[in-house]
């Protein structure tokens, strides 16, 4: 758990696997008044304390600003390292690899993406012209849409709760995103979560779309880029 003093810092963005993580410089004082350092990393599909992983304490130092003059003489290599480990040990404590809620959720920003386009980051047609846009244009993007109140359900739902009711939908089966069926059982369980959620009809949606494009342009922008929940 976080110490409630923890300070956190973003201090560099490394690729691993064709992800981006953000790696976090977190410091805390104890009972002594000695600092305490450690790396967390975050990969780009998470928004909670739960997606990180971390490595254990590496720095302890009579003040803070010592352990931050060690962290900035740290290289890339060395983060990509300590990431490599983090990542190992977390496997190993889950007894999996990534965890599949942040699997479903790269799956859906992916398909997300591709079906509408990067239209929340470019501030294309949505955010300034709602008015010109077509109705095939408006499918695609109420299609992204319905994917991203999926992929935001699944990030409120505890990950281990979340994989139980994937083994429930999917009758026992497994998911291995390694694997070659990994999309046709993913995207069983994606159906079975958006039949249940209370989504509004394209009609409804498109009016409320083109009255408050902007809303929705910052929803898309902040649940897919900023690393944080809307």
């Amino acid at each position: 758990m976080p110490q409630s003093s923890e300070r956190r810092r973003s201090v560099a963005f490394l690729d691993r696997e064709g992800e981006e993580w953000t790696a976090y410089l977190v410091t805390y004082p104890d009972a002594d008044g000695l600092w305490h350092g450690y790396f967390a990393f975050r990969p780009g599909h998470g928004d909670l304390d739960d997606d990180d992983v971390r490595t254990a304490d590496i720095f302890l130092e009579a003040s803070e600003g010592e352990i931050l003059a060690k962290a900035r003489s740290l290289g890339r290599p060395l983060l990509r390292g300590l990431l490599e480990s983090a990542h190992h040990m977390s496997a190993r404590a889950n007894g999996s690899g990534p965890k599949l809620r942040g699997a479903f959720r790269t799956l859906l920003r992916e398909n997300a993406h591709d079906i509408a386009g990067d239209w929340a980051t470019e501030g294309d047609a949505p955010s300034r012209e709602a008015d010109g846009l077509d109705v095939e244009r408006l499918r695609s993007l109420y299609a992204s849409y319905r994917l991203d109140q999926v992929s935001h359900f699944i990030c409120l739902v505890d990950p281990d709760a979340f994989e139980d009711a994937v083994d429930r939908i999917l009758d026992g089966e497994r998911i291995d995103f390694r694997a070659n069926d990994r999309i046709q059982f993913a995207m069983m369980v994606v159906d079975f979560i958006e039949r249940h959620l209370p989504l509004p009809d394209f009609e409804t949606w498109a009016r409320d779309f083109l009255a408050h494009p902007e809303a929705y342009r910052l929803y898309t922008h902040t649940l897919h880029r900023e690393g944080r929940l809307p």
